[in-house]
């Protein structure tokens, strides 16, 4: 019976959690899992990051990647999350330009090189009590790429930051992964301001803390501001 009882309860945790393993382009996903993202440490799991001063908060990933998806500046590139995104929370999704010289596979994207281009954040809707999260549920969560974003290589990290045990600091989780993007018909944009993961995030932060009583009325997401092109 205790066996029973840990089986049970392990598999209802492991479905309230959720990876980011393909791609989105054009309307159409990726068949296979880990072609154009980097395989996450979650991959058998669905665990989330906790500790924001890790270098998992990063990627996440366990190994180098194997391939990347070509897209075009200006589209709509989206992730899929095999549960759906089962914690309410924002989901951001940042950049960083593979340097020239260096292979998109094997780059680690450390330093101040993170911008951030989308944050699907809470709504409030006249008459309600408490906010609400667009992304909640959803299977695929998505984003358009700057118009301005120059042509290149680029890593592109999805998060999302579960807040149901966000009381106090630490609580927060997030969920996240790095697809390998090539952007084409870029412009000539500078993307600002530049972050680094981990750094760009404190435990203290008010956006990674989210409490339950008294209902919060408003939200803002951590990190810096969303680059407008």
């Amino acid at each position: 019976m205790k066996l029973l009882t840990s089986i049970i309860l392990f598999a209802t945790t492991a479905q309230a959690h959720y990876r980011f393993s393909k791609l989105v382009i054009n309307d159409t996903a990726e068949a296979k899992e880990w072609t154009s993202i980097r395989q996450t440490k979650n991959y058998q799991d669905d665990h989330g990051v906790t500790d924001i001063n890790s270098v998992d908060l990063r990627c996440f990933q366990m190994k180098p990647g194997t391939g990347f998806a070509t897209v075009a500046a200006g589209s709509t590139l989206g992730f899929v999350a095999d549960q759906g995104v089962t914690h309410p929370g924002p989901v951001q999704f940042y950049m960083a330009r593979v340097p020239d010289d260096k292979d998109i596979n094997t780059w680690d994207g450390a330093g101040n090189v993170w911008f951030k281009v989308a944050s699907i954040d809470a709504v409030s809707t006249a008459g309600q009590k408490a906010l609400s999260w667009p992304t909640y549920m959803k299977k695929t969560v998505s984003f358009t790429i700057p118009k301005d974003v120059p042509s290149g290589n680029y890593l592109v990290r999805v998060e999302s930051i579960a807040l149901h045990q966000a009381q106090a600091p630490g609580g927060a989780q997030f969920y996240l992964a790095c697809a390998q993007v090539k952007v084409t018909d870029g412009g000539n944009g500078t993307p600002t301001p530049k972050v680094a993961f981990p750094g760009a995030y404190k435990a203290n932060d008010p956006g990674l803390i989210f409490a339950n009583y008294p209902v919060p009325t408003s939200y803002t997401p951590p990190g810096p501001p969303v680059w407008q092109g």
